[in-house]
């Protein structure tokens, strides 16, 4: 039965039919993630990459009660110039959202639903959530993972933000069967540094790869994603000293004001490029960028069928 409430752009619509290659963006990190005009810039320009490497972009929304999958220039300069006054929208969301007939930027989760809800295979993002640190007492941790467990959508990002509690996340993702595979490196990404101490279950070294490794879990009907971290570029990448100092800053600073919940990580975000001198912005721009050309060359992939010696993991 057709989903009343899925609208596709007249482009993904069409991508879709005739097994073109489409990648799914999120729009949180439009609205919640960047200043404006920045992050009206950095979308577009996300879009752009994906092109250039032949797939078509889809970024995802839910505008006026619609899950938007694939928004126009002008709903993309709507979200950025609205910014923070778009609900940030979770799972939980949904519901109460369309049936009032209200904005949204999807976060990591919702744009995996979304995406699978429209047949869109492949996502490209910055950086997941996870179990935030002190977790074993706020019991703070982000619904991406409880999704990654469920919804079939490969998730292509820089691995999860620095913020969190690493080795609890990674636990976690371990507990629920998700993969996490490291793009051309043996060790976790952490986000704005390409290091954190933490290996990944498999290390892949082309699209190929990945896309067999995704063709091989859809054939076997396994539940879930994929988790791919693909490091920031070396030359974008924050000494490793550096932005964890300036983490364990703003997290002391948002305890002592009490904020927690959604509202915990675009607080540190912002303090964080405040305690960089802006790098961590420069940074982040960067690392989604690289994730939006592997997530297309990737699609590309997927949809040619062309995934290669799925024995050739390291």
């Amino acid at each position: 039965m057709k989903n009343p409430y899925l609208s596709l752009s007249d482009e993904v619509a069409q991508a879709l039919r005739e097994g073109k290659p489409v990648v799914a963006l999120e729009s949180t990190i439009i609205s919640h993630g960047m200043p404006y005009p920045q992050n009206v810039q950095t979308a577009l320009q996300v879009e752009q990459t994906v092109r250039e490497q032949g797939a078509v972009p889809a970024t995802i929304a839910i505008l006026k009660g619609k899950l938007k999958a694939g928004c126009t220039r002008e709903e993309i300069e709507y979200l950025g110039q609205q910014g923070t006054r778009v609900t940030k929208a979770s799972r939980r969301d949904l519901p109460v959202l369309i049936a009032r007939g209200m904005d949204g930027a999807t976060t990591v989760t919702t744009t995996m639903i979304i995406a699978a809800m429209a047949g869109i295979e492949v996502f490209a993002t910055g950086g997941i959530g996870g179990v935030h640190r002190g977790a074993e007492t706020t019991m703070d941790i982000s619904a991406d993972l409880e999704e990654l467990a469920q919804t079939p959508v490969m998730v292509i990002c820089a691995g999860a933000k620095s913020i969190l509690d690493l080795g609890l996340t990674l636990e976690y993702l371990e507990t629920k069967g998700v993969p996490v595979i490291g793009y051309g490196t043996d060790e976790l990404p952490a986000f704005y540094t390409r290091q954190s101490g933490f290996g990944v279950d498999y290390r892949v070294d082309t699209p190929q790869e990945l896309a067999a490794a995704w063709r091989a879990k859809r054939t076997m009907n396994l539940t879930g994603g994929m988790l791919v971290t693909n490091p920031i570029p070396e030359q974008y990448s924050m000494p490793k000293q550096v932005i964890d100092q300036a983490i364990d800053d703003a997290i002391e600073e948002s305890r002592r004001l009490g904020i927690h919940g959604k509202a915990t990580t675009p607080f540190l975000l912002a303090k964080i490029k405040e305690l960089t001198g802006g790098d961590s912005l420069a940074a982040n721009i960067q690392l989604v960028l690289n994730n939006a050309r592997l997530a297309a060359q990737t699609a590309r992939e997927v949809v040619n069928g062309k995934g290669g010696n799925e024995n050739k993991f390291a």
